[in-house]
């Protein structure tokens, strides 16, 4: 047994708020330069330029890289031999975002009641997902995610006889109707199985896996290279002005699911797409 002090997770996810929010992680990084390197059309290649010198500024002058910081959306990985000390660990996850975005000076765009709406100020609670696995170590994902894209986002409940040509028409609907709303070039997480909400889980989780990491195999392997192929061949391009370029990686996870369903999630991000990945 391990034990962890909650205020350890606490500065954690203080810091990881406040790097997501001024710099991407470097498998992004690396994406965003590249489309710049590939872009076919003027204008396309003209506004990833534009979007590359606003990265430069941000890093620089500690700006936040969007004007919206998100909500603070959390993946945490408990090994079951971690004992937690000191409090909640829930209270400390929160505690740690509102650390980062009032120290760090980031917008609060959170409110306490999707109705009354009134500002928490301080941009908590998080969206926290936990998953006990064996060990004895804490995996931290930070992900902020803006509402311009969030908002561009959808769940499918296909039946079984739509099957793999139903699943590529709903991610393309999906990202077509989202057109220049959700700040191309994009990046597509597509939850595949599960129930109504573990899809929507798992796409967005899709969008928090490094793409220089390790990839599926198989036909959802074929499957994100296809999609992505088929939603940059839609034209959209940068800033929705047409391009290459609308898409920068399709991430695809799968699920075990029930015999009468094929839930299919679709949860597109910007091309901030912010996340950190700490273990502890």
């Amino acid at each position: 047994m391990r034990s962890v002090d909650v205020s350890i997770v606490t500065r954690n996810i203080k810091e990881m708020c406040i790097q997501a929010n001024h710099f991407l992680s470097e498998d992004m990084d690396i994406a965003m330069k590249n489309a710049v390197e590939t872009e076919e059309a003027p204008l396309g290649k003209q506004i990833l330029t534009q979007l590359q010198e606003n990265l430069k500024i941000a890093g620089e002058d500690m700006i936040p890289i969007c004007q919206d910081t998100g909500m603070a959306v959390v993946f945490i990985e408990v090994g079951q031999e971690v004992h937690f000390e000191g409090g909640s660990l829930t209270d400390a996850i929160n505690e740690g975002v509102r650390q980062g975005y009032v120290e760090g000076y980031l917008r609060k765009s959170v409110v306490g009641d999707p109705i009354i709406r009134e500002n928490t100020k301080d941009n908590t609670p998080a969206v926290i997902h936990y998953n006990i696995v064996p060990g004895d170590k804490v995996k931290i994902k930070v992900a902020p995610k803006g509402f311009g894209s969030e908002n561009m986002s959808k769940v499918y409940m296909l039946k079984p006889a739509d099957g793999e040509e139903g699943v590529k028409a709903a991610v393309l609907q999906a990202v077509k109707d989202a057109g220049p709303n959700a700040c191309p070039p994009v990046f597509v997480g597509v939850g595949l199985g599960g129930d109504f909400e573990l899809a929507a889980k798992l796409a967005k989780k899709a969008l928090t896996r490094d793409l220089d990491g390790e990839r599926p195999s198989g036909y959802v392997r074929e499957l994100e290279d296809e999609l992505l192929e088929k939603i940059n061949a839609l034209g959209i391009g940068p800033g929705g002005l047409g391009g290459s370029k609308t898409a920068l990686a399709v991430n695809v996870e799968t699920y075990p699911t029930h015999i009468a369903g094929l839930p299919v999630a679709v949860n597109i991000c910007c091309h901030v797409n912010r996340h950190m990945h700490r273990v502890i």
